[in-house]
C-alpha cells in the first residue's frame, strides 16, 4: 500500500536556531535531505520535496517544488506538497527526522482508508510533521493559509482524523526516534551520537552471520485468547523460513496446533494470516524471517 503514496519532506524552514541549513547537514556520510529521500525511496512510488524558493538543495533523487511564498510554516510546505504528490495521500515528514521507522509509517498510511490524516500523538502531542494527510484537504490547507493559519492541527477538527497512541506507535518505533528532531546544534550532535551507535550495533549484528536469529510474535484475536498470552520471542536459525517461525510457535503454545495452526505446524490454518513488521502480508512459507523481525498473526478477516 505505501508505494501507492508519496512521501513529502519539508525543507524549507529558516534553521534559525541550528544556524545552519539543517537539510545540508553531513549524516553518515551524505547532506541530511539525501539520507532522508534514499530512506523513503525505497519504499514510495515519488519522493517530493518542498523546498524555499531560493534555497540550495544537492541532486537527490525527487520531484523539488518550491513554497510560492517562503516560510508559511507546515501548512505552507504540506499544501505545496500535496499538490504535486501522486495516490491517494501522502506521508509527511520534515528534513529533520533521520531516524524514520519504515515499519510504522507502513502501519500510519494503512489507516488512511477511512481517514483524512492519520496523525501520531506522543508524548502529549500531536505529530503533524510524522503524519499521512489525503490529497483531497489540499484546498481547505489553502484557506487556513489564506486566513494565517500556520499550524496543521487547525485542520484536524475539520476532516476524519485518526490518532495513533502511543501504545499503537511503541509497537513499531519503542523509543519513538521517529519524532526526534535536530533544531540546536546539541540536537544534532545527539542524532550524530545515536546514528553512530545504531549502525556500530548492525555492523556488530552483520559480522555474526551464524548467531541465532531473534524475533518477536504477536497474537490477536483467536490465537491470543486460546495462548492466553500477547507476545513471545523466539531464537531461530539465521535463514529461517515464515515455516520454521510457525513450526516454533507451534513448539511453544501446542494449543495452537489444529485450531490456529495446521496439524503438521508447518502453516497458518485457513481464516488466519501473518504479517511483518506491519507491512507485508506472508503469502508464501518459504519467506524468509530478518533479524528483530515483528510478527503478526490475526484472523484474515481482521487483517485484510
Amino acid at each position: 500500500m505505501v508505494n501507492e503514496f508519496t512521501a513529502i519532506i519539508l525543507t524549507g524552514g529558516k534553521s534559525s536556531r541550528m544556524g545552519r541549513p539543517k537539510a545540508l547537514l553531513p549524516f553518515g556520510n551524505e547532506p541530511l535531505i539525501a539520507h532522508l529521500v534514499r530512506q523513503l525511496e525505497r519504499k514510495f512510488k515519488l519522493v517530493v520535496v518542498v523546498a524555499a524558493p531560493d534555497q540550495e538543495l544537492p541532486p537527490v533523487p525527487a520531484k523539488v517544488v518550491r513554497d510560492e511564498i517562503a516560510y508559511q510554516g507546515p501548512v505552507g510546505g504540506i499544501y505545496y506538497g500535496l499538490l504535486a504528490a501522486i495516490g491517494t495521500g501522502a506521508f509527511v515528514t520534515s528534513c529533520d527526522a533521520a531516524f524514520l521507522s519504515l515499519p510504522l509509517i507502513s502501519f500510519l498510511s494503512s489507516q488512511l482508508s477511512d481517514y483524512d490524516v492519520v496523525v501520531p500523538y506522543w508524548q502529549d502531542r500531536f505529530q503533524p510533521l510524522h503524519a499521512v494527510y489525503r490529497r483531497s484537504v489540499a484546498p481547505l490547507l489553502k484557506e487556513q493559509l489564506e486566513r494565517g493559519e500556520l499550524r496543521p492541527i487547525f485542520l484536524y477538527d475539520r476532516v476524519r482524523t485518526r490518532k495513533v497512541d502511543e501504545q499503537e506507535i511503541r509497537r513499531f518505533d519503542p523509543k519513538g526516534l521517529s519524532f526526534f528532531n535536530m533544531n540546536a546544534p546539541d540536537d544534532y550532535a545527539q542524532a550524530l551520537r545515536l546514528w553512530q551507535r545504531e549502525n556500530s550495533l548492525e555492523n556488530s549484528m552483520e559480522s555474526t552471520e551464524d548467531a541465532p536469529l531473534s524475533c518477536t510474535v504477536e497474537l490477536f484475536g483467536v490465537a491470543r485468547l486460546l495462548a492466553k498470552t500477547r507476545v513471545i520471542s523466539l531464537s531461530l536459525a539465521p535463514d529461517a523460513t515464515f515455516a520454521q517461525v510457525v513450526s516454533a510457535v507451534a513448539q511453544r503454545l501446542p494449543v495452537l496446533v489444529g485450531r490456529v495452526i495446521n496439524p503438521n505446524a508447518t502453516d497458518l490454518l485457513p481464516g488466519f494470516a501473518c504479517n511483518i513488521n506491519g507491512m507485508d502480508f506472508v503469502r508464501d512459507r518459504e519467506t524468509k524471517i530478518r533479524r528483530d523481525d515483528k510478527i503478526f498473526i490475526l484472523s484474515a478477516d481482521a487483517g485484510g
